[in-house]
């Protein structure tokens, strides 16, 4: 004999009765059907008692809603021919409910007796219901009533089963019933004094598994909305999957820990006889689903689901007058169990200074009150600190059954949780560690959940989540970059990198589920106004794990910003050098938030375009090396500008090309009057381990003193053109010592200096064509012939293939 049990999503409506229908026909052995109401209908009949009792007759509208809801069922599901008798029977049994709430609406109150009264009627209509459609469809079914059979007694004023009565009713039906298929309805039994009771919250699994002990039941389905025990909440958890196989201990873990497929009492009538329990899905029927049984989980897995309870508060009961004091846990605890408050999770310091509970956010306010009255001559002698709660928390667990075998799970689950700013507030392991817990910011918990979900479950791969600034040209070649290598980047590297939001000086636009990069622009052009602020707002709101900050711009106002992102533990790569070659307060400032919150701050481009010469410079200093001195062209608009400046062309031509081919800043003055170049310089003595600020670079401008003072592009490139003579005489004078003009920077024994120089034949910078950079690395262990790093320095793709790879470094982290 099997026991199935459907729950209130499995019957909320004709067309999942009709699944149900179709999926007991499969079955040959002889079944318990057990239904919970309609879905949603305990709800309302609880609303409708609360109405009534508070004297608002808006009551009878929820009644007649219920009402018209059953009939409307009977109606869809039973032929016209049966439907007579069992309407009349559903519209007698709402008269009487209709005046149990008129009696709670005249008395203006509703008693724990009455209320239990009041919600029995969601499982007896739709059982009732249920057993006359199969009856219909030609099935051996019959309706039997669980309070003739379930008996309660009230233990510290909860209604409890009397097994021994429960059990010898059960045995005298069943064994005895010559029916293929018993309906009955869950939730609801009789008390040895014949009152109408319910079995609280899970109410429906814990009847089923009644029925399932006392008969000694082959197995107990459990039949919902999804496929089974997931290894997180999938609601939460997009990547979560179905667990075909765990233990009791563990499914008892899962579902005290907020897995509501299956509520913790459920277990206990089956745990002791041994009888498996299985998950199966109302509507994907043919699905795998979970067996829980009391074997150990196969394959010896260690971490099988991560769950969590919200909706916690925290209290502390700390003080010097509790050490090495006996009784005082015991008082503690004795006042919220009088007070029927559920402590869901304990720690206390091995000091015994303090001790931490977990309980509901709706039982904090009174068990505050209560704790503070108990220990009230403690705290007026200030042996006891007063309790204050901490509110909108939550517990993270992760379960199983192998986890003490494996040694470092702690220290994995909470790097994982401190990577991504998820602050722990309070721990908690058993000495069987089968759960490890934690309370944490209730706002964090779908990103920790991810990140846990992602470290232990998902075969390695990372989710990358990019919040990109600045979309224009080199913005739009990084989008487009990602999109053409998400697949292999999946699939080679184990990285999952999605954009959650972009933005451009006017617009921006967001989507927690990833956007579509084959048509962000349009996206984009629809979106909300862009705000620097707001934008930052966003991205601490969506809170994902991993998140990377994308600056694409070239403004000042929005590398200001990059310290807000570090200090919530969200990585910022740029290609922006303002941030980083600003005060060198605000550049050690930066790199500190790194290093304090664990976010990379990278800035790959910031000197060379796509071209590894920060990361190279940092695996020098890194093992050992020091560096001595740095000769470099790194600017490839510099190199491009006069690489095609001859006799032949006009200065301003060829740096209006420059700018019209993207090699220029927007604005081209930056990188002709030296800033740019100083910039770069900077960083990279900044990142040898030396103090400088842009101040203390020599800047030796080769251009006019109108050009430099020059106010817009229009007057600058008017300046070139006015100048023109000047220009063709640093390119002669060049030409006539057989020598190339460069923009050379230089770092030499803590002093920087940028400026134009002739290059001889058989220089290294010689021969540098079109827009390369070159830079020459002279160190300890690289004297005499300099560690060169050489390639394309500017352009679109380069710079935007630099900023890739910065994710991709973070992503290996």
């Amino acid at each position: 004999m099997k026991v199935l049990k459907f729950g209130g999503s499995s019957v909320a409506n004709p067309e999942n009765i009709i699944k149900i229908k179709n999926i007991i026909s499969t079955y040959e052995d002889h079944i318990i059907l057990v239904v919970s109401a309609l879905g949603g209908v305990t709800d309302l009949l609880l609303k409708a008692g609360a109405l009534a009792s508070s004297q608002d007759q808006s009551y009878k509208e929820v009644l007649i809603s219920l009402e018209e809801r059953h009939l409307t069922t009977i109606k869809e599901l039973l032929p016209v021919t049966a439907q007579s008798r069992v309407l009349s029977k559903v519209k007698s049994e709402f008269n009487i409910l209709e005046t149990l709430l008129e009696g709670a609406y005249f008395i203006g109150e509703i008693t724990p007796k009455l209320s239990d009264k009041i919600v029995s009627y969601g499982e007896l209509l739709s059982s009732y219901i249920i057993s006359e459609y199969l009856i219909t469809e030609h099935l051996d079914a019959e309706f039997k009533d669980s309070r003739d059979i379930i008996v309660t007694h009230k233990l510290n004023g909860k209604n409890m089963v009397n097994f021994t009565s429960t059990n010898a009713n059960c045995v005298d039906y069943f064994k005895s019933s010559n029916k293929k298929i018993t309906v009955c309805p869950g939730f609801i039994a009789t008390s040895e004094e014949g009152v109408t009771t319910t079995l609280g919250r899970g109410g429906s699994d814990y009847t089923a598994a009644i029925y399932a002990a006392a008969i000694n039941a082959d197995i107990l389905e459990i039949w919902t909305d999804v496929s089974g025990m997931y290894t997180a909440n999938p609601k939460m958890v997009k990547q979560a999957k179905a667990m075909p196989h765990i233990s009791y201990e563990e499914a008892m873990e899962l579902s005290h820990f907020g897995a509501k497929v299956l509520y913790p009492p459920t277990i206990q009538p089956v745990l002791s006889k041994g009888i498996s329990i299985v998950i199966k899905n109302t509507f994907s029927p043919n699905e795998e689903g979970t067996l829980i049984t009391k074997s150990k989980n196969e394959k010896g897995k260690t971490v099988r689901g991560i769950s969590h309870i919200g909706h916690i508060a925290l209290l502390s009961l700390e003080g010097p007058g509790m050490v090495g004091i006996p009784g005082i846990s015991k008082r503690f605890f004795e006042v919220l169990s009088l007070a029927d408050i559920s402590v869901v999770l304990i720690t206390q310091a091995s000091s015994e200074h303090s001790i931490c509970v977990g309980i509901s956010a709706d039982d904090v306010e009174h068990a505050v009150h209560i704790v503070n009255d108990a220990f009230e001559i403690e705290i007026e002698r200030g042996r006891i600190k007063q309790v204050i709660p901490e509110k909108d928390l939550a517990i993270v667990a992760l379960v199983g059954d192998n986890m003490k075998s494996h040694q470092g799970l702690s220290g994995k689950m909470f790097s994982t949780l401190g990577k991504n700013n998820v602050n722990i507030r309070v721990i908690a392991q058993g000495a069987s560690e089968r759960n490890i817990s934690c309370i944490i910011d209730e706002k964090d918990v779908k990103k920790a959940l991810n990140a846990l979900h992602e470290e232990f479950f998902e075969e390695n791969i990372k989710q990358l989540n990019l919040f990109v600034m600045g979309v224009g040209n080199v913005g739009a070649k990084f989008l487009e970059q990602i999109r053409s290598q998400r697949k292999f980047l999946k699939e080679n590297l184990k990285l999952n990198i999605r954009v959650i939001g972009i933005s451009n000086s006017r617009t921006m636009y967001f989507d927690e589920k990833g956007i579509n990069l084959n048509d962000w622009q349009e996206k984009l052009a629809q979106g909300q106004k862009a705000d620097k602020e707001k934008f930052l707002e966003l991205v601490n709101t969506v809170n994902l794990r991993n998140s990377i900050f994308v600056d694409n711009t070239a403004s000042e106002d929005v590398s200001t910003s990059y310290s807000e992102y570090l200090g919530n533990s969200i990585s910022v790569v740029t290609c922006n050098k303002i941030a980083c070659s600003s005060s060198y307060e605000n550049y050690s400032h930066l790199k500190s938030l790194a290093r304090t919150y664990n976010a990379p701050f990278l800035f790959e481009t910031n000197v060379g375009a796509g071209l590894p010469i920060i990361d190279t410079l940092k695996h020098l200093i890194a093992s050992g090396d020091k560096i001595i001195r740095i000769k470099a062209v790194l600017s490839g608009s510099l190199n491009f500008v006069f690489n095609n400046f001859n006799e032949e062309t006009t200065f301003h031509d060829v740096v209006k090309q420059a700018q019209e081919e993207g090699y220029t800043e927007p604005n081209p003055k930056i990188d002709l009057s030296g800033v740019d170049v100083m910039r770069k310089i900077l960083i990279l003595a900044r990142e040898s381990g030396n103090i400088l600020d842009i101040s203390d670079i020599e800047n030796k401008s080769f251009l006019p003193e109108v050009s430099l003072n020059t106010n817009n592009n229009d007057d600058f490139f008017a300046s070139l053109i006015q100048h023109e003579p000047h220009f063709q005489s640093l390119f002669s004078s060049a030409k006539n010592a057989n020598s190339r003009l460069k923009y050379v920077a230089q770092f030499d024994e803590g002093k920087a200096s940028v400026g134009l120089q002739e290059i001889p034949k058989g220089h290294d910078f010689y021969t540098l064509e079109g827009s390369d950079n070159i830079v020459l690395f002279y160190t300890e262990r690289y004297p005499n012939q300099p560690l060169i790093i050489k390639g394309a320095g500017a352009g679109a793709d380069v710079t935007a293939s630099g900023i890739f790879a910065d994710i991709i470094r973070i992503g290996n982290f």
